[in-house]
């Protein structure tokens, strides 16, 4: 998990400074690998290259700025560091397929037709449960990003103490992953979160027993975070039934998610799994609660 971290450090940077130049020998110094070595790592677990996701995370927020802003394209073009406005509309064409000016006229026009239909705040595939679901909502944030045109969201309403809890999940038949280590990784951002907010996944058994579960307990999200990737690695062991996973928040706040993604991972990658299986013991013990720890 050391490449993790340091990824995750690496892509905090990258968020602070979108609007700045970033070079890869600057990343790779403060990472303290070589280029070409940083470059390997990056591309292994981001799936993409240092390059690549700069300028996809700077796109997704000119996105945004085209449909929340009145800022000139020129502007957005120049502010996300962009040589010239024909470069960033280059740049933009190819991960949304419209120019720039197109893609503000016809989708702030689409956003205003669907505003009525997202206001049951229903998400395709996903449910909101949890302790207190009432208190909370779950949606699609179009202008919050972090790649694409849409993120989803879960954020308290009425929430009166940080014991509530709400999660917005989904589930599916664990057959294709039986006997093998998946990861689940997603992007999360997080916005006055007073208690805390993870992902969270679990293998279930044939009788709804927990085989295999992490909510990042150990490692929590809390207060205002920018976009970053999480992990969570689990095996599914013969007798798995179901997969379930989501996102959980815990009190007050707001967390959204981006790019979940499922992937099938060697033995040498450690688990996460939070499950601790306890010595059984030869007989009972501190029946009179009379012993210390």
């Amino acid at each position: 998990m050391h490449y993790e971290d340091i990824i995750h450090e690496t892509i905090n940077y990258i968020e602070d400074h979108l609007h700045e130049s970033l070079t890869m020998d600057d990343l790779a110094k403060q990472a303290g690998f070589s280029k070409f070595h940083f470059h390997r790592i990056f591309c292994s677990v981001i799936g993409t290259s240092i390059t690549e996701y700069i300028r996809m995370r700077r796109l997704a927020n000119a996105s945004a700025a085209l449909l929340y802003t009145n800022e000139r394209i020129l502007d957005i073009a120049f502010y996300y560091y962009f040589e010239s406005q024909e470069a960033f509309t280059r740049a933009f064409k190819k991960y949304y397929r419209l120019p720039p000016g197109q893609y503000r006229r016809l989708m702030s026009v689409m956003m205003e037709n669907k505003e009525e239909s997202y206001m049951n705040k229903q998400v395709k595939g996903w449910f909101l449960s949890g302790s207190d679901p009432f208190n909370y909502e779950m949606g699609i944030d179009r202008e919050v990003v972090h790649q694409g045109k849409a993120s989803g969201y879960l954020k308290s309403k009425t929430v009166l103490d940080q014991t509530n809890f709400a999660t917005m999940m989904q589930q599916f038949k664990a057959d294709k992953f039986i006997g093998k280590r998946i990861r689940l990784s997603c992007f999360l951002k997080t916005k006055d979160v007073g208690s805390f907010s993870s992902m969270w996944m679990r293998v279930d058994g044939v009788s709804d027993d927990i085989l295999q579960f992490d909510n990042m307990s150990d490692r929590p999200i809390k207060g205002n975070t920018n976009w970053n990737r999480y992990s969570i690695v689990l095996d599914v062991p013969s007798g798995s039934s179901v997969i379930a996973f989501g996102i959980i928040l815990s009190g007050h706040g707001q967390v959204w998610v981006d790019q979940f993604t499922f992937e099938e991972v060697e033995e040498d990658v450690p688990t996460t799994n939070l499950e601790i299986q306890s010595e059984l013991l030869d007989e009972p013990i501190n029946l009179s609660f009379e012993e210390e720890i």
